[in-house]
């Protein structure tokens, strides 16, 4: 069995510092690894990219992150990643790692995502060439997110993004805004592979669990929704879904 713990939309800046350390400290009797669904700052700056690596940073298991919007919103996102890179955190987009765990590999695809918007109610490559843009950038980073997906030989493998490959987990935010929360092409990428389990952030008032079409799990582990330091969840075992302990 692999236990992975998750969180995604932690926000850190100075004032956050310290506030999830205690629980972190933790994590090697909990879990083997740790995987952020994106948003680990608030306006994406290099300020914050370091405090968001003295909290996250210099763990006992590794760390594994994906940006969220909120991470691109300075344009620093080349030298924000560069920061965590350099306190050990792997940082991934469009591309995939493979952890060894206990004599199993555990294989891990990430992409931040994109917008779009879900059957029946989704943008399209169509029209103005603005709507093409914006669907053809959410068609090309689900393409890299399937193909990262498919190249990982493992025992386990995880898709980690910001944006969510579903609307069962954007349940409890307004219907209008679920365009922006996620799309299906993301969905399409999870089971084009052999997925044990997606995990996103990003629907702050969304639901925790949900289903690709493919009927892979999905869980969204945005900070406001799991209401912890991080969740556990299961691979390789009969439920993906640990007894969860109070984080």
């Amino acid at each position: 069995m692999i236990r992975i713990a998750a969180v995604g939309d932690v926000h850190v800046d100075k004032d956050v510092v310290g506030r999830y350390r205690p629980a972190l400290e933790q994590l090697p009797g909990r879990a083997d690894a740790l995987l952020i669904a994106g948003d680990l700052t608030r306006h994406g700056t290099v300020e914050e990219a370091k405090c968001f690596a003295t909290e996250f940073g210099g763990l006992a298991v590794p760390v594994v992150v994906v940006l969220g919007n909120h991470d691109h919103q300075s344009d620093q996102e080349q030298q924000v990643t560069e920061v965590l890179t350099d306190a050990g955190i792997t940082v991934l987009e469009c591309s995939a790692t493979v952890l060894e765990i206990r004599g199993h590999r555990l294989g891990i695809a990430g992409a931040k995502g994109f917008g779009g918007g879900f059957a029946g109610a989704c943008a399209s490559n169509f029209g103005e060439r603005e709507m093409k843009n914006f669907v053809g950038v959410t068609e090309d980073i689900s393409a890299r997110l399937g193909e990262a997906l498919r190249s990982v030989e493992c025992d386990a493998l995880v898709a980690l993004t910001h944006y969510s490959p579903v609307p069962d987990t954007l349940v409890g935010e307004p219907l209008e805004i679920y365009p922006f929360l996620g799309c299906y092409q993301l969905g399409n990428a999870v089971d084009s592979a052999p997925t044990a389990l997606a995990l996103h952030g990003h629907a702050h008032h969304g639901s925790e669990r949900g289903r690709t079409p493919g009927g892979v799990p999905v869980r969204n582990v945005a900070h406001p929704v799991i209401k912890q330091a991080y969740n556990v969840y299961q691979l390789l075992s009969e439920s993906v879904d640990a007894e969860l302990v109070s984080a």
